[in-house]
């Protein structure tokens, strides 16, 4: 089709949107079925049967990779048609599960060049040490947050009062558990296919270091970022016809981006309040302009903590059954013991409760606080993956026996630790 479509300029358009619709049509129909159906009931009050469609396999990320291939193509774009390259982009399996978003230009030219296919020992010690890390965040990182995040958010489904500091170790903890998840796997991807000689995009930038949310979506899931920006928000009119038509290019690519992580209106508020504050954002840069003051310099605490704030509010959407869920759950986070004034009884009985809530799970306040004091040297003074590996940290990475031996026994941990099954969590997505 995306030579067809090269070849043919006045039915080119044609084609190009029959293949895009097309693609389109099955992530809708696998994906949005029985959210559309589920909708449709509610608003109608009917009681229309769901389906029992199952969704394939990493659907969402070769969906884009293919969109983008074939609109590069209707542009001119994309020069390389070699079908055995394509196939190979498209269904490159260490990505398909979970990221990263793959582009053409990135991938095809690696697919073609000669260099891939002969045995790179550097690459292959790189692979191995970016594999490990990835598997250390999942295992021994976000799988212990996860235990805290579960029943917090379990307990808010069903109705459970949550006091405040259990809403708020239950909030933190599943900001780190996804981070560490996601990463981990994009780490991972990344490891595995490097052991090929082929580089994959990196997809994280320390996000949790950003100081505005601005700041936040160019370092957190880079490649959807980017396929968001080239091919919805940029072909929609990105910032070219006045700020108006920015502020609702920019809402409308982050709702329809929080959809596209699922087929739930919690995705779609999700979208929504982040794209407020993106909104919220460029409203104040183009203020602080309009005064003479510079705001988001990459350097300012407080706007650290205030993004920090905001995502961790976004992710407890993100991560809720239902809105009911999400909205009781914030409600939980902000209702502070003792109400406008500080009363040690009241904080004191909160504390407790807190434990007690998570006694029967035999999880530990303590234990809690140093996962949270670990993980946050991790995320906020240690450099991150591709820091560690490309030597733009003090602490660098170096092909050694020390090395191997230090992340042979990481490796090793790491399988000790893995006695149950735990999914990654955008597998469903």
């Amino acid at each position: 089709m995306g030579y067809a479509i090269s070849r043919q300029r006045q039915r080119g358009k044609v084609l190009l949107t029959i293949a895009v619709a097309a693609n389109l049509l099955l992530l809708g129909v696998f994906k949005y079925s029985n959210f559309f159906i589920a909708t449709a009931n509610s608003l109608a009050g009917e009681s229309l049967a769901l389906t029992d469609i199952v969704l394939p396999l990493g659907i969402s990320f070769y969906t884009f990779t293919q969109i983008a291939f074939l609109v590069d193509t209707s542009r001119g774009i994309a020069r390389e048609y070699n079908f055995v390259h394509y196939l190979l982009f498209v269904t490159y399996f260490p990505h398909l599960i979970a990221g990263p978003v793959l582009h053409h230009k990135q991938m095809m030219p690696q697919f073609a060049s000669p260099a891939i296919y002969k045995i790179n020992a550097h690459d292959v010690a790189a692979g191995l040490t970016i594999f490990t890390i990835g598997l250390a965040k999942k295992v021994l990182l976000a799988d212990s947050f996860s235990a805290y995040a579960s029943p917090v958010f379990a307990g808010a489904e069903h109705g459970v009062h949550l006091h405040f500091f259990a809403a708020w170790i239950g909030a933190l903890a599943y900001t780190i558990q996804l981070y560490f998840d996601f990463s981990g796997y994009s780490d991972m991807a990344i490891g595995l296919s490097l052991l090929f000689g082929v580089r994959l995009p990196i997809n994280f930038n320390s996000p949790y270091k950003a100081d505005s949310i601005i700041d936040f979506w160019r370092r957190w899931h880079m490649t959807l970022s980017q396929f968001l920006k080239d091919y919805l928000y940029i072909p929609l009119g990105g910032n070219r016809h006045g700020k108006l038509r920015m502020y609702v290019n920019l809402m409308a690519t982050m709702v329809l981006g929080g959809l596209w992580h699922g087929a739930n209106w919690t995705f779609v508020l999700w979208g929504t309040l982040h794209g407020f504050y993106l909104l919220v954002n460029h409203a104040w840069r183009a203020l602080a302009k309009k005064m003479g003051f510079a705001a988001g310099d990459g350097r300012s605490m407080m706007g650290g903590i205030v993004t920090f704030l905001a995502v961790v509010v976004a992710w407890v959407i993100f991560r809720s059954s239902s809105i009911h869920a999400a909205f009781s759950m914030l409600g939980d986070m902000l209702h502070w013991p003792g109400g406008y004034h500080v009363d040690p009884a009241a904080i004191k009985l909160a504390a407790v409760q807190s434990r007690e809530f998570f006694a029967p799970f035999d999880l530990g306040v303590k234990r809690f606080a140093m996962l949270m004091a670990s993980a946050a040297c991790i995320l906020w003074l240690l450099p991150n993956t591709q820091e560690y590996m490309n030597g733009g940290h003090r602490l660098r990475w170096t092909p050694t026996r020390i090395n191997a031996l230090l992340w042979g026994l990481v490796f090793a941990l790491c399988v000790t630790k893995m006695a149950s099954v735990s999914e990654f969590l955008y597998f469903q997505f």
